[in-house]
C-alpha cells in the first residue's frame, strides 16, 4: 500500500511548486527549516491522499513519516488525524513518540490540536507542561498549538497558561503561536479574557506576540496596548 501512496505522490509533484515551498519554508543554511526537502505537492492534495489511505498500518505511516520528502510527512501524520478517533491512544502515543520528524511549523498546526490537543481534553494535561520546557522547537510549537481544541470548546485555561510560559522564548516562530492563540481567545472565549491576560502581561509580551494578538481587538483599544508597551502605533 505504501508503494502506491509514494506512486501518486510523485505524479503530482510540481518542481516549481517544491521550488517556492522550499523558500516559504525556510530551508536554507541557519534557517528554522534547513535541509527539508520538497516535491510541490499542495495542502489539498495532502488531504485527499490521506483521506485515500487513511487505514494505512501504524507501521507504513512510521515508513512515511521518517521521508526526507515534507509532503511524505505531511501526509503521514494527516493520516493520524484521521485514525485518531478509532484509536486515540495509540494515536497520541505515536504522535509523541516521533515528534523529530514533526519538524516544520505546518505539520504542527494542521495536527497537534487534533491529536494532543483532542487527548488532553479528557486526560491530564501534563505533556504540555513538558513540551514547553523543550529545546525542540517544534515541541514547544506543539505545547501552544494543542490548547487551540480547547479554545474551541471555549476553555481558555489551558492557552493562558501555556502563553505565559513561552512569553521569555527566543524565536519568532513561538511569538507568533502564542499571538496567534491568544488572539483566537479574544474571538471564540472573550474578550475580556485576553485584555485581562494582556493587562497582567503586557511589558513581558515580545512585539510580534503582541501585534497578533491585538489584531482583532477595536482600533482605540489595540492602539492603547500598543502604546502602554511601548510599541510604536503602526
Amino acid at each position: 500500500m505504501i508503494g502506491n501512496i509514494k506512486k501518486e505522490i510523485r505524479r503530482l509533484a510540481d518542481p516549481k511548486r517544491a521550488k517556492t515551498s522550499a523558500w516559504f519554508f525556510k530551508t536554507g543554511p541557519g534557517q528554522y527549516g534547513e535541509g527539508d526537502i520538497f516535491l510541490g505537492l499542495t495542502v489539498p492534495q495532502s488531504r485527499v491522499l490521506a483521506r485515500k489511505y487513511k487505514n494505512l498500518p501504524l507501521s507504513q505511516i512510521q515508513t512515511l513519516l521518517k521521508s526526507k520528502f515534507h509532503e511524505e510527512r505531511l501526509i503521514a501524520l494527516l493520516i493520524l488525524v484521521h485514525q485518531f478517533a478509532n484509536n486515540p491512544k495509540a494515536i497520541y502515543d505515536f504522535y509523541l513518540n516521533n515528534t523529530k520528524y514533526i519538524n516544520n511549523w505546518d505539520l504542527v498546526d494542521l495536527t497537534a490540536p487534533k491529536i494532543v490537543g483532542e487527548f488532553i481534553m479528557d486526560h491530564p494535561s501534563d505533556i504540555l507542561f513538558k513540551l514547553v520546557k523543550s529545546d525542540n522547537l517544534w515541541e514547544r510549537r506543539i505545547a501552544i498549538l494543542s490548547t487551540f481544541a480547547f479554545i474551541y470548546k471555549g476553555r481558555p485555561e489551558p492557552t493562558l497558561q501555556i502563553s505565559k510560559l513561552l512569553l521569555s522564548d527566543k524565536h519568532d516562530l513561538i511569538h507568533k503561536a502564542v499571538g496567534w492563540m491568544l488572539r483566537e481567545v479574544g474571538k471564540r472565549c472573550s474578550q475580556k479574557t485576553l485584555t485581562d491576560f494582556l493587562d497582567l502581561n503586557l511589558n513581558l509580551l515580545p512585539r510580534t506576540t503582541l501585534r497578533y494578538a491585538i489584531e482583532r481587538l477595536p482600533p482605540p483599544l489595540s492602539q492603547k496596548y500598543l502604546i502602554g508597551s511601548k510599541i510604536k502605533p503602526v
